[in-house]
């Protein structure tokens, strides 16, 4: 599914995420990579298909770099109130937690996931490219995480949004490869390589669509959840000021999907992150406490 309404705007990725972001992959890079820019073009390369089946409910997580353990935490709060839906569309972070948890992996399992990522499984210097990294190692790590590796065949329906360089057009890939998938969603433009499939370059969303749910309409649904793992940026502590232009630029994005919503989740966990466990812990109980405070909403949404 191609949303190709929406195109580039000017201006800098929020770095003050996007930089801690880029910090847990140099911090243990597992060699290079020399063809960042391989086409995947076999049998199994990820691709919009229809779905096959109708979509009364779909949850839509955002992209958002470290906040994106907040995933985690919500995901543990709708297990427990046995919540279910029919797709999960995901954004970048959003894309590989939403993967994990549409191929059948229990939010327990994927908070211990969570938890223990190490920072080589998330990229690799790549060489012959602009960008400095290559996502090749995150791809891997889905495949062997993931209990389904085809996106048609998982449990839940699960679409991972990415862009299309070329155009700036919004793509959902339904089918194919998952990790291939959620690493073209991953590609953070000018820091991470592209990735290149059936021939045309695809990167992260956040530019676009940080909080996909007019792409979940398209896809038919009739009610949509999402969480939004954006900064608080109204309560931006001193020495932010030089994040607030990329903030506002993201939540004027965020906010002309979030209107589309039946509910918006939006978590707040202090503004400024990082990468240890104690950041980790804290994002995903924000998480999981927030979800909470909205049941019986929750609850009303998902019935039949």
């Amino acid at each position: 599914m191609e949303w190709p309404g929406l195109r580039r705007e000017t201006g800098s990725p929020p770095m003050h995420t996007r930089r801690t972001w880029l910090a847990f992959a140099a911090a243990g890079l597992a060699g290079c990579t020399w063809m960042p820019d391989a086409d995947h073009d076999g049998h199994e390369a990820p691709l919009p298909v229809p779905l096959d089946r109708p979509v009364r409910t779909a949850w839509v997580l955002g992209s958002g770099g470290p906040r994106g353990f907040v995933h985690v935490g919500v995901l543990k709060a709708f297990d427990e109130l046995a919540l279910q839906p029919d797709l999960i569309v995901g954004a970048s972070v959003g894309a590989l937690v939403g993967t994990l948890r549409a191929a059948g992996l229990p939010a327990t399992t994927i908070e211990t996931l969570a938890l223990e990522l190490q920072t080589t499984a998330m990229a690799r210097l790549a060489l012959w490219v602009d960008e400095r990294f290559s996502g090749t190692p995150l791809a891997e790590w889905v495949r062997t995480h993931a209990p389904v590796r085809l996106l048609e065949r998982m449990p839940v329906r699960m679409a991972c949004v990415a862009v299309r360089r070329r155009d700036g057009a919004v793509v959902a890939f339904t089918g194919g490869d998952a990790g291939t998938a959620v690493q073209a969603s991953a590609a953070v433009e000018r820091q991470f390589a592209p990735v290149r499939i059936r021939g045309e370059q695809y990167v992260d969303p956040d530019w676009f669509a940080p909080l996909p749910v007019r792409l979940a309409r398209t896809l038919g649904a009739q009610r949509v959840i999402a969480v939004d793992a954006s900064a608080h940026e109204d309560r931006a502590p001193p020495g932010a000021e030089r994040f607030r232009e990329s903030d506002l630029r993201k939540r004027s994005l965020v906010q002309a999907d979030a209107r589309h919503a039946d509910l918006v989740l939006h978590p707040d966990f202090g503004y400024w992150v990082n990468l240890s466990r104690g950041f980790r812990e804290r994002a995903i109980d924000a998480g999981y406490r927030h979800a909470l405070t909205q049941a019986a909403r929750l609850r009303e949404l998902h019935a039949a």
